[in-house]
């Protein structure tokens, strides 16, 4: 089943943010736009990688009034832990979510039972707290935030112009298409 169009399931969660564990719950991914990365886990080879690159579009995302939250199935200690030895880590400031109860894995539905791992699953959370995108990943394929940024501005443009969609390739400030029965057949 898809969870698009679906409202962010109930859980309870610790995480760790510059130098502070704080308590998080789905009201937390109301009122803003939010984007919910799993990872794996901490201490790994190509999530670094991702993370950083999400902490180099922050700031974009932010002017956005996006909020990001990453999370995998370690702790909120680990976390900041492995903020606290890793170059590429130190650098987060956006929120790390601890799911060792796999609750948040479960709900988003990305949870490797076997492993008690995550899979690699980004998904964009609109201010309602309904989901708008979902990606996943193969454990081996790192994700692109800068990829992110453009689905974000789609789903920002969409929600605030009913009646017109974005097509393959949309760009901020590019057309957009009225879905009508004029258009069947025609593009």
């Amino acid at each position: 089943m898809s969870l698009i169009g679906t409202e962010v399931k109930p859980f309870k969660a610790s995480a760790f943010r510059q130098g502070q564990f704080l308590d998080l719950t789905e009201a937390d991914f109301k009122g803003k736009w939010s984007v919910v990365c799993f990872y794996p886990a901490d201490f790994t080879f190509v999530c670094p990688t991702e993370l950083e690159d999400l902490q180099d579009n922050y700031a974009t995302l932010q002017s956005l009034g996006v909020e990001v939250y990453s999370v995998s199935t370690d702790t909120h200690y680990t976390h900041k832990a492995w903020h606290d030895s890793s170059e590429a880590i130190k650098k987060i400031t956006y929120t790390m979510i601890g799911d060792p109860s796999h609750t948040l894995s479960r709900n988003f539905d990305v949870l490797i039972e076997a492993d008690g791992l995550a899979d690699r699953g980004t998904f964009i959370i609109d201010p309602d707290g309904i989901i708008q995108a979902v990606e996943i990943n193969a454990g081996g394929i790192g994700r692109d935030a800068s990829i992110l940024v453009n689905k974000i501005k789609a789903a920002q443009y969409v929600r605030n112009n009913p009646g017109e969609v974005c097509p393959a390739k949309w760009k901020e400030g590019a057309e957009t298409l009225k879905p009508s029965l004029d258009l069947v057949g025609k593009i």
